[in-house]
């Protein structure tokens, strides 16, 4: 609103306060004219509504009030009401439906907080001073124009909480003190603003949205068609927004109440209270406040899903009350959509960005120049261009040139952190040291490993550049099994491979997924593999035997519901399109299945006598104090690579607590601790050290 339009506002109010002030002074001192009878005279206009003036004292009320006075101000109060744009009250009363009466009522609850006056010439006209407030009994005698409907709760001055009444135990409502409400003064004096009531549970979402690309925007233009039809066809204004990713059913949201000209605010579905009055109240003042301003609603419902809503879990049932008893726009935010909801406006569904729109939006970004380095991080990551854009200032403000030569690995790094927020609570990030140097394995299986690496790095050329992708959505992720006995590189191999890839490594912890209540176990899944759906991890489920175990024959309710999570996990799989590496002691265990959809299996057999002499010359780090060690004595042990690892480890604290160099005998006294551990049964005669001729002991 324009400085026109507050002095316009200003003088409305001021010819309005002006009036009611002569009225309440006139009413005084008619009633100390003419004391109250026992009651109204039979045929009288006003209700009765008792005795309720105390003992008058005579001039209190201050100089004579003429009817032609009162009359004359009220014409300033209608003239100054017929400015265009229309002041506040004018404006509320519009909006709200308030008929004269009620408009006067509310007026005189307000001049409580903008006239020191009002609450003196309150008592007089009561005549009592003990109550300097208004009453819907003085409006009845102070107005000319009374209506009996104004007191129902279900008219605007107490149904929209216009005015709150203060009524103490066994006294009449039309004798209980009134007071406008904060909100509504502020609005009546041309303050605009978000109810304080309400901040602590809403969001307000950026209008300052950037471009969204051309699929989502087709989204948010359905959106924005589904409420402004809804009014017309008598729908629902909700419309639900389908999809895993809520970021982009945001940006959506943004941009649809941006084209209606709307603010947009969010609220997580959980915070909606739970209890039905503190929950009618949220939902009463939400309705004011979307006919006071300009407003839209996104609710997030993405953590409640559809099991949830069968068996009316709180959130569900207070979302749909809510909705159910608001007025406004609303989007409701799910995966799937949610029942009995046919009334709303609109379903529509949105998804991040295409691979072309992605990589428009780097080329963007990175320039026209760099169509390879869009390409790469196209195929890797899966961002909406909101996440692109917050990368590329991440990047311009740590002085980075992000389109210069050479720059591709910051962005790169940048695209990896901008993930790891999402999956740090549901996995353990490993940090990923080990090199291709570091692991030890036969060519065939080495050849494997390397097929997984290039296939990561060359998913864009063959998916996209050669139309793979456009056969079909599903198996285009990398997935691979890496089978073999304990200790002989597994877990090594897959960090060999996230540090290839410059990707961050997370291992499934096991016992935050799986859950002993029916339904959680896929719950928990499914947000690890939404969060994963980014592409900045590898995701390594070790013991996936206990996960992806065969599906047993159904003999009671457990089998059933454990063979269910067996399918999700199948299905997941399937369509999971980063890199997901199993690791199991077992492979006999898992479920046939899972051998169609992974990539690759990786078979790590017990190293061999010529693996185990190389593993035992890179096993102590250069700066390690070593005697001259019998390589090929150590590789006659029967020792796996992580065995070799824990034997290293021991024989290096053995030496440090002797002040020694690492000998071979401290070595065989490490690895015949080990084996006892491992209960593996090896002569003694294997641990002890017996130096060749001619060798100093």
């Amino acid at each position: 609103m324009t400085g026109g339009w507050h002095e316009t506002n200003d003088d409305y109010l001021a010819a309005a306060l002006h009036w009611l002030r002569l009225a309440l002074r006139r009413h005084a001192l008619l009633a100390e004219d003419n004391p109250p009878s026992a009651g109204p005279a039979a045929g009288e206009r006003r209700p009765a509504v008792g005795d309720e003036t105390g003992p008058a004292t005579p001039g209190r009320a201050g100089p004579e009030v003429t009817a032609d006075q009162v009359a004359t101000a009220r014409e300033a109060w209608a003239t100054a009401a017929s400015a265009q744009p229309p002041p506040a009250l004018v404006e509320l009363s519009q909006r709200l439906d308030l008929q004269p009466f009620e408009q006067k009522i509310l007026l005189l609850c307000a001049a409580m907080e903008l006239d020191p006056a009002a609450g003196p010439l309150c008592a007089l006209a009561q005549r009592d001073d003990r109550r300097p407030w208004p009453t819907f009994a003085l409006a009845f005698q102070l107005f000319d124009d009374p209506n009996w409907e104004a007191l129902s709760p279900h008219r605007p001055l107490r149904y929209w909480r216009l005015v709150e009444v203060t009524q103490p135990p066994g006294q009449p409502l039309t004798a209980s003190a009134l007071h406008a409400d904060e909100r509504i003064v502020n609005y009546v004096k041309g303050l605009n603003y978000l109810d304080d009531r309400l901040e602590s549970l809403l969001t307000p979402v950026s209008r300052a949205a950037v471009q969204l690309p051309a699929s989502q925007r087709a989204a948010a233009e359905a959106a924005a068609g589904g409420w402004a039809r809804a009014s017309e066809l008598g729908l629902a204004p909700v419309v639900q927004l389908l999809g895993p990713d809520q970021a982009s059913k945001l940006s959506v949201a943004a941009a649809a109440a941006a084209r209606l000209g709307r603010y947009l605010y969010r609220i997580q579905a959980s915070l909606l209270p739970p209890q039905s009055p503190e929950l009618e109240t949220f939902a009463r003042l939400w309705s004011r406040e979307s006919l006071l301003l300009p407003l839209a609603l996104y609710v997030d419902g993405d953590s409640t899903d559809v099991a949830d809503i069968g068996m009316g879990s709180g959130p569900v049932q207070a979302t749909a009350r809510f909705l159910a008893m608001s007025s406004g726009v609303f989007a409701l935010a799910t995966r799937e959509a949610w029942p009995d909801t046919a009334g709303t406006a609109a379903a529509v569904d949105v998804a991040r960005p295409t691979p072309d729109e992605q990589r428009e939006a780097w080329l963007e970004i990175l320039g026209p120049g760099a169509t390879s380095e869009s390409g790469r991080l196209t195929t890797q990551f899966n961002f909406d261009v909101e996440t692109i854009s917050a990368i590329a200032r991440t990047a311009q403000h740590s002085g980075h040139d992000i389109g210069a030569d050479g720059q591709g690995e910051q962005v790169w790094d940048a695209c990896v952190a901008a993930s790891r927020p999402r999956l740090d609570v549901l996995a353990q990030r490993i940090d990923s040291r080990a090199t291709w140097d570091d692991l030890v394995l036969p060519e065939a299986e080495l050849g494997l490993l390397h097929q997984i690496a290039a296939q990561v790095r060359n998913r864009g050329t063959v998916y996209h550049d050669w139309g793979f992708a456009e056969r079909t959505n599903r198996g285009l992720g990398i997935t691979a099994l890496f089978a073999g006995p304990s200790g002989t590189g597994k877990t090594m191999a897959a960090e060999v491979l996230a540090n290839d890839l410059r990707l961050s490594l997370y291992r499934i912890d096991l016992s935050a997924v799986v859950s002993k209540y029916i339904g959680e176990t896929e719950k928990n899944l499914r947000r690890l593999f939404d969060a994963a759906e980014q592409g900045a991890a590898v995701l390594f489920f070790d013991e996936a035997d206990a996960l992806f175990g065969k599906r047993s024959e159904v003999k009671d309710s457990h089998d059933r519901y454990a063979n269910i999570e067996v399918n999700y996990l199948l299905q997941r799989m399937e369509s999971y399109r980063g890199v997901a590496v199993l690791s199991t002691n077992m492979r006999s265990a898992l479920d046939p299945a899972f051998l169609r959809r992974l990539r690759f299996v990786v078979t790590f057999p017990f190293p061999a006598i010529a693996q185990r002499r190389e593993i035992w010359s890179k096993v102590f780090p250069p700066r390690a104090q070593t005697d001259d060690l019998d390589l090929d004595r150590l590789a006659g042990l029967a020792a796996s690579g992580g065995m070799i690892h824990n034997i290293a480890l021991n024989a290096a604290f053995l030496a440090a607590s002797a002040s020694s160099l690492v000998s071979m005998q401290l070595v065989l006294d490490a690895a015949r601790i080990e084996f006892r551990k491992l209960e593996l049964t090896v002569p003694e005669d294997e641990f002890v050290w017996r130096p060749k001729v001619g060798t100093p002991a």
